[in-house]
């Protein structure tokens, strides 16, 4: 569907053949599931969709019948290698036999022939990079076909093969084991038995390939009968052991990776050895030129001008040897030895030891060009060629578990599995051949996929090595928390003893050691290059190092923050605690460990534990976006140390959310009462503290800068949410009512001007909170909802603040006064326009709001959350709702304004800063005519009682002043902002008659 979809859109006019590309991609019914049957007709009805010419067809079917198109039988000179030498032609003839299916029904002779020539002994084949196809299965619905493999898959021959292979594999193994000994791969042994060791190669390739074809679970469906009894026949003969098999393979891999580094390094060494034989031997055969001259004395030696003329002679014939023609040279040298062994024998030369030194190691040179120029390039392409595993490209992986046990048991076992990683490397060769024949500009891409498939399987199977480091660690971690008691400073001498702890520290030694025999053996591998991406053990083991302590502090967090919303009293501090103890346990031994490994573990886990609480923030934050950042996009998420997803235990996404959600819990203003002085939250009803400042140093302590920041950033959201909601309300219940609105305009009428005092003051307010008294209960908890938010806000800055003071004092300096600087040079250029202002690509102002809010130098109260439009009788809606809110709260000299009945619950704080964060994110003319409101109304109350001769200041009007005295404590503004609205001795008096 999505390639008919591509196809439509990238069409370049109306009348392309949208139709047949259609009906190319229509279903077939085919499914690759296990057990799923194959549909009648299928592939070659598919195949019949497009028409190609017939005898096109026919001659390329007669050509794979019957000749070897790719010149592999040369690699393969044994006849009972020829179904292997012809595997890649088998499986190109086996797919093009379906666009010619009557061969297949009808045509019993060419099946006949087709089978003997390429399938006398092999029924499960692979056709592309380890797509594996059983001939059983695949030819059962074609009679020729079918009949044709019957010989092959008779169980006598089925035994004969499998017995063979089991001969084979067990000799040749024997072999390469002999041949890895340290020290028996020399040079000479190599060059004077190439044909030996060429034989063993390819004997030991072809077993592999027969034995992991013919053995995978993926070429055997379970339901076909006959198909498990020939799987379960060959595994009896074999006695088939996926250890030994394994063991086989990574010999093998090894002993052809070591053969081939020598001849790379011979090649590239063999003209200038050859020269220098060639010199050493001419310059020898000078030497006893002038010794039979008589100038040069040697011992007994008497001058002899034949022998001087034929050495002379001699060394000429070995200096005009030509290199680069190879076959002459050769055959002269052979010549020149020849030579040198007659001239030994009929002069007599044997009886002068010295002379017959030089002729021998002559000779020996001579020889020593004929093994050099015997080393040609044809042997590393035959090497090239019986070495493809590409068949294996997806059957390796069912020994992946084999591979990690190995490694587990023997970390050294590394630099084998490169051998075998760089033999599967050698896989890449048949999907980018062509491509690179035609000089196709997709060569790098498709190079890069196969490339980074690999690698991911290499990290794949070396991520036990991280995973048994980590399982050793996790026992570190356990001695170090609960049974290694901290050495104090001071120490008396006789508690010596009970501090030692020798014990503990043993096995905590034994584990280190352990770790970093892991870590030897991973850097054993050495940089390799795997296709086109170079892999480094270093940066392979950090990596796996990463991936599984993201795996364990990912699960950690996940787990240790899932809350009960019943329980009583609530589980948020002990279980920040105990998560706080697993985390610091996680740090600690990271801390310790790191010089045991090479890595700077500090540095690791700070990056870590930040992307995966910042992954979970941005998952969490999702929920409040329309457009969602999925993981292939986020910064946070990687391909190779990839963050796990859980699945959701409430309506919160990850553990942020849980966290963020049970914090709003336990501080519900409906439930608790915030007491500013003390940033303490009490129970409405039983007076008992719920929580305090404390929980925000606990998540410091747990989850670091990261976590309280993360937290901030997921409050920002549910305000934004919240004040959204509350716009969506406001037009709902308040512009869309008439009655209401008529109240509005009645009442404002009679407030105007605002400068004045209201007659009957009481009457007028109290009647219009009465008519819109429906809308208020909701109004209060969107107010609330964002008020306590803003609170968490303040205390999440305060504990950022702090921590950052503390433990980065010049950081801390350093931004206060950037930020200082920045504020200063913008408000001189509103005053004079013509200085420097950040222009709009300039991105400074919106990176140090990040540090600033890191650091918690910021005030949340002064943030625009959302954009918004002019509302009418905004600021009178927003009075009328406090002055309608004063008689649910009293004054207490002790704590400020309290809720007057818990059953009616209403919190001063919330309330105020709910107010406030509202009026922030319109006009401040909403704002002023908001406290001129207020003003108006303390002053025509004060005027009321003062006419009316009560001694005692009004409830409400003590309300309204302390509003007016918080807003300014809140907003950092001048007193003058209130006292433009109240009169300033009222301000000053009013608490003295409390």
């Amino acid at each position: 569907m999505k390639m008919a979809n591509n196809f439509y859109a990238a069409r370049s006019s109306a009348d392309s053949n949208m139709d047949d590309i259609c009906k190319l991609l229509r279903s077939t019914g085919y499914s690759s599931q296990p057990g799923a049957k194959r549909p009648p007709n299928y592939p070659e009805s598919y195949f019949q969709r497009v028409p190609i010419n017939e005898t096109f067809i026919s001659m390329v079917i007669g050509r794979l019948r019957s000749d070897d198109i790719y010149n592999q039988v040369s690699a393969y000179p044994l006849p009972e290698h020829r179904s292997t030498a012809l595997a890649n032609q088998a499986a190109m003839l086996y797919v093009i036999l379906y666009f010619e299916p009557s061969i297949l029904h009808t045509h019993q002779a060419k099946m006949r022939e087709i089978v003997d020539k390429y399938f006398p002994d092999n029924w499960v084949i692979s056709i592309y990079m380890g797509i594996t196809v059983n001939l059983a299965d695949a030819w059962e619905p074609y009679k020729a076909a079918k009949t044709a493999l019957n010989n092959t898959l008779d169980l006598s021959n089925v035994r004969e093969q499998a017995s063979r292979y089991a001969t084979v594999s067990e000799r040749v193994h024997a072999q390469v084991q002999q041949f890895l000994k340290e020290g028996y791969l020399r040079e000479e042994l190599v060059l004077d038995n190439i044909p030996r060791l060429l034989n063993c190669l390819r004997d030991g390739n072809v077993a592999i390939r027969w034995l992991m074809l013919h053995t995978a679970d993926s070429a055997c469906d379970p339901n076909n009968k006959r198909l498990r009894q020939i799987k379960d026949q060959i595994l009896t003969d074999l006695r088939y052991n996926p250890k030994i098999l394994f063991q086989l393979l990574l010999d093998t891999a090894q002993f052809e990776f070591i053969l081939k580094e020598m001849f790379k390094q011979m090649l590239s060494e063999k003209q200038a050895k050859w020269e220098h034989h060639k010199k050493e031997g001419s310059e020898r055969m000078t030497e006893l030129a002038d010794v039979f001259s008589g100038v040069k004395p040697l011992t007994r030696v008497e001058k002899n001008e034949n022998l001087q003329a034929w050495f002379r002679e001699i060394s000429k014939q070995i200096l005009s040897l030509n290199y680069d023609d190879s076959t002459a040279a050769g055959r002269k040298t052979v010549q020149l030895i020849q030579a040198l062994e007659e001239v030994q024998e009929f002069h007599q030369l044997e009886s002068n030891l010295q002379v017959c030194q030089f002729l021998a190691d002559t000779r020996k040179f001579l020889h020593q060009m004929i093994r050099t120029i015997n080393i040609k390039e044809e042997v590393l392409i035959t090497m090239q060629i019986i070495g493809d595993l590409s068949f294996a490209w997806q059957l390796i992986d069912s020994f992946t578990s084999i591979m990690q046990e190995s490694i587990r048991v023997n970390p050294s076992m590394v630099t084998k599995l490169r051998a075998t990683f760089l033999k599967l490397a050698s896989a890449l060769d048949l999907p980018l051949l062509r491509i690179n024949q035609a000089n196709s500009p997709d060569l790098l891409s498709v190079s890069q996929y196969y490339s980074g498939e690999l690698v991911s399987y290499v990290r794949k199977v070396l991520q036990i090595i991280p995973e048994s480091m980590f399982t050793s660690l996790l026992k570190i971690i356990k001695l170090q928390t609960h049974d290694i008691i901290e050495v104090p400073t001071r120490l008396d001498k006789d508690k010596l003893r009970d501090y030692a702890q020798l014990g503990p520290r043993y096995e905590v030694a034994k584990l280190t050691h352990a770790i970093s025999i892991f870590t030897e053996g991973i850097l054993m591998m050495k940089t390799t290059l795997v296709g086109i991406i170079k892999v480094d053990p270093k940066q392979l083991l950090e990596d796996g190092i990463r991936k599984e302590l993201v795996k364990r502090v990912a699960f950690a967090l996940h787990r240790g923050l899932i809350f009960n919303p019943r329980a009583k009293p609530s589980e948020l501090m002990p279980k920040l605690k105990e998560l706080g103890a697993t985390m610091d346990g996680f740090h600690r031994s990271f801390e310790y460990i790191q010089d045991y490994v090479n890595i700077y573990g500090l540095k690791i886990w700070q990056e870590e534990v930040s992307r995966i609480i910042n992954y979970n923030v941005e998952q969490e934050c999702n929920n409040f976006l329309r457009t969602k950042i999925q993981d292939w996009q986020s910064m946070y998420q990687s391909t190779h140390i990839p963050i796990p997803k859980f699945t959701p235990v409430d309506e919160s996404v990850t553990f942020i959310g849980r966290l963020c959600r049970e914090i709003l819990r336990i501080t519900d203003p409906k439930m608790t009462c915030h007491i500013d002085q003390l940033n303490t939250w009490y129970d409405m009803k039983t007076h008992q503290e719920v929580t305090s400042s404390r929980l925000f140093s606990e998540i410091q302590n747990t989850l670091g800068t990261f976590g309280l920041n993360g937290l901030d950033r997921l409050l920002c959201f549910m305000i934004v949410k919240e004040l959204q909601n509350f716009l969506s309300m406001f037009q709902k219940i308040i512009l869309r009512d008439r009655t209401v609105q008529e109240t509005l305009k009645t009442l404002m009428n009679a407030v105007s001007p605002l400068k004045s005092i209201v007659a009957n003051s009481n009457k007028i307010y109290f009647s219009a909170i009465a008519k819109t008294q429906k809308i208020w209960t909701a109004y209060l908890e969107a107010i609330m909802k964002v008020g306590q938010m803003q609170i968490l806000r303040q205390q999440i800055a305060n504990e950022l603040n702090y921590s950052c003071r503390f433990d980065s004092k010049h950081l801390a300096a350093a931004l206060e006064n950037l930020n200082k600087a920045l504020l200063a040079d913008i408000e001189a250029h509103y005053q004079d326009p013509s200085l420097p202002y950040p222009k709009e690509d300039n991105t400074l102002l919106y990176e140090i709001t990040a540090y600033l809010e890191a650091a918690g130098i910021h005030n949340p109260l002064n943030k625009i959350y959302i954009t918004t439009k002019r509302l009418p009788y905004f600021p009178v809606v927003n009075f009328l709702f406090l002055i309608a809110q004063l008689p649910k709260l009293q004054y207490n000299k002790n704590l400020g304004m309290v809720c007057r009945k818990p059953a009616d619950p209403v919190d001063w704080p919330p309330l105020v800063l709910g107010l406030l964060t509202l009026l922030k994110q319109f006009h401040s003319r909403y704002t002023e005519q908001f406290l001129a409101l207020i003003g108006q109304f303390i002053r025509s109350t004060v005027e009321q009682c003062v006419s009316q001769k009560i001694p005692e200041m009004p409830a409400d009007v003590v309300g309204a002043l302390l509003f007016l005295e918080d807003y300014v404590r809140y907003t950092k503004l001048p007193r003058r902002v209130a006292e433009a609205h109240v009169p300033n001795f009222i301000f000053d008096e009013f608490r003295t008659v409390l």
